[in-house]
């Protein structure tokens, strides 16, 4: 039987927010409930993050409100993020449980109490004992003693590793370590998260299981992404941001595409009808305009005309990149050949007698989860990185170099324009305006300071700089990180075009699918070849993820022969709590209707409804008792999953 949660909501009423004069959005309003996976959509600009920041409190708004239900909880993923620097994975994933950690103070300083102190009989003692049963009464309610097995769950499911979590968040990149702050998120139970771009650094599996993990989340969530598949794999629902207004649909990303244009078809017929409306107002004005003796109304429809809402529809953005990456020349049969590489940093071994034979025209994908290789192998071939084993380019090879933080490469002190001409040459110095333009950096534009650029226009002006060089081997690592839905598909146009070799570093499914025809699989140390797309791919690992649970499984039965007894035990306490489930799921669901009742009576006949001098106090107990029900179902539930 599944249960209907009554969850928290927020309002959005009216909501305003201008910049230097100019509203960015004005009169917005929309609800969050549970259950709502939002994808959050709009042009670079259009405020999808500046409202992700007005509903975390994080900005102040003009004119409006966000009204959310007392003590709803939040969580926002922001893509700039501060660590406390000397703590553990584990102890920043803890940093979670506020609540817990408190308690587990105040019972440490408790404890030390009645350890040091003499005077049994005294009535400070007593109270001592009081406040310790009280504590751990509370610390028990609120899963403080099931927090840490919670917390394992959740990184190893995001790709972190057992031995990974006594070491410093210092050491990792910061793509690890928005991994731990999405962790963190994902454990403090929030009613409504805020998720900003949460797979750009997130390899494929990981974004499976973020999936899996969204999909079964009870509270509301709102997403900013431009991966196409991942909006379409969890949200029900698609509020886009145009124009300074949203339109509000109940359909994942795909699905809102086709409701989309058929509004946009609506609105322009609108637009067509109106304009004609004013044409002809504007031609009578100008009429009456030359007599005296039509002043007056030449006046009276100049203000209906003033008065006159204009409909606007926002055009799509036609000004797409235009990318073509040209072949220098035409280099030997095997381009790059790879044996017996390893390296390691410090203690960690990255690759181990790693062997790769690539060959002129391959496609190539490096999956695979983050830190097992992938990059290091890139930098290794582009020679970035030193390394133990044999690496040969072949005859005429000339490698261009898409590196992951390449964007953190530019000098925020130069312009756009200055940036390409630094980087090029005497025979392609003439074309960098021209190069720039292709890239959407026109006019104004390539006056603008690096440091100014927003994460994708960085982006493109990296991706610019490469057409400077001669090339007919690309090397690219996670190239679409920041790149709107629309600079993607070019991106994947122009090197699906490249009669080049390409040597790819993605965990973005949508950009792969059909791009490579050979994926290499990073995994302990060594690489796997799959010889296919990576729809292949993913089918196969699926079966051998399934051929792993299979042996897990295998385990625990044999662990299961070992102690009969607790068997039976476990048996008997499981069928005793699925049958107090069943009972107090029945109880939740009676009250949620009659609840719901209630709502309506108040909405349809509110007057006569409240004239009983007892409504309140009915109505207040009833939902008392689902609050007390729900808490009750919460906890039979951890206790199912302890003995499942």
């Amino acid at each position: 039987m599944s249960v209907t949660f009554i969850t928290k909501m927020l309002n959005i009423h009216k909501l305003s927010i201008s910049f230097q004069g100019d509203y960015l959005f004005e009169n917005i309003s929309f609800r969050l409930k549970g259950g709502d996976r939002v994808g959050l959509i709009g042009k670079n600009g259009a405020g999808k993050s500046t409202l992700l920041k007005i509903i975390a409190g994080e900005l102040d708004f003009d004119e409006g409100q966000v009204a959310e239900e007392k003590e709803i909880k939040l969580g926002f993923l922001k893509q700039d993020i501060d660590f406390t620097y000397g703590r553990s994975i584990l102890e920043e994933a803890y940093e979670a449980f506020t609540e817990i950690k408190q308690l587990e103070t105040k019972l440490t300083f408790i404890n030390e109490q009645l350890a040091e102190r003499t005077d049994y009989e005294s009535e400070a003692y007593n109270q001592l004992m009081i406040d310790v049963n009280d504590v751990q009464h509370q610390y028990e309610i609120i899963g403080g003693y099931n927090y840490q097995g919670e917390t394992e769950k959740i990184l190893q499911g995001l790709g972190f590793h057992r031995n990974d979590f006594s070491k410093l968040t210092d050491t990792f990149s910061g793509g690890w370590r928005m991994r731990i702050e999405l962790a963190k998120l994902l454990l403090q139970k929030n009613d409504i998260l805020l998720l900003d771009e949460p797979t750009n650094h997130l390899d494929i599996e990981s974004i499976i299981w973020l999936e899996s993990f969204l999909k079964n989340y009870a509270g509301a969530v709102v997403i900013v992404s431009h991966d196409k598949m991942f909006l379409d794999n969890i949200t029900n629902r698609t509020i886009e941001i145009s124009l300074g207004k949203i339109y509000d649909y109940p359909k994942p990303y795909t699905e809102y595409l086709v409701l989309r244009a058929e509004l946009k078809t609506l609105q322009l017929a609108s637009q067509k009808n109106q304009q004609k409306q004013i044409e002809q107002t504007e031609k009578l004005i100008e009429k009456f305009r030359a007599k005296a003796s039509k002043a007056t109304m030449a006046q009276s429809l100049i203000k209906k005309l003033d008065k006159i809402d204009r409909i606007e529809v926002d055009q799509d953005d036609n000004s797409v990149m235009s990318v073509n990456f040209p072949v220098s020349v035409v280099p030997g049969k095997v381009v790059i050949d790879i044996q017996n590489v390893s390296k390691h940093y410090d203690e960690l071994q990255v690759l181990n007698n790693v062997n790769l034979q690539v060959e002129r025209n391959s496609k190539i994908a490096f999956v695979g989860q983050n830190g097992q290789g992938k990059s290091t192998l890139a930098k290794i071939i582009v020679g970035d990185l030193s390394h133990d084993g044999y690496i040969k380019l072949g005859h005429n090879v000339q490698i261009g170099y898409f590196a992951q933080n390449q964007a953190e490469y530019l000098d925020g002190s130069k312009t756009v324009l200055d940036t390409m001409i630094d980087a090029a040459n005497e025979t392609n110095r003439s074309k960098v305006r021209d190069i720039l333009g292709s890239f959407l950096f026109r006019g104004e534009e390539v006056d603008k300071y690096v440091r100014v650029l927003s994460g994708g226009e960085r982006n493109r002006l990296a991706l610019a700089k490469l057409l400077l060089q001669p090339l007919n081997v690309l090397v690219m690592d996670e190239p679409t990180n920041h790149l709107d839905i629309t600079s993607k598909n070019v991106l994947k146009d122009a090197l699906m075009k490249f009669s080049g070799t390409l040597i790819l570093v993605s965990h973005d499914r949508d950009f792969l699918q059909g791009l490579n025809n050979k994926i290499y699989e990073f995994k302990d140390q060594r690489i796997k070849e799959y010889l296919g797309d990576i729809d292949f791919f993913l089918e196969q690992r699926n079966l051998e993820n399934l051929r792993e649970a299979e042996k897990r499984e295998v385990h625990k039965k044999t662990e299961t022969k070992s102690d009969n007894k607790q068997s039976y035990k476990n048996q008997k306490k499981l069928k005793s709590l699925n049958n107090k489930l069943s009972k107090v799921e029945s109880e939740i669901s009676q009250l949620e209707k009659e609840i719901k009742d209630i709502d309506i009576e108040l909405a349809v006949n509110y007057d006569v409804t409240v004239s009983d001098p007892k409504f309140f106090e009915i109505y207040e107990r009833k939902k008392n008792n689902l609050t007390k029900l729900m808490a009750e179902w919460e906890l039979i539930q951890e206790s199912l999953e302890e003995l499942l």
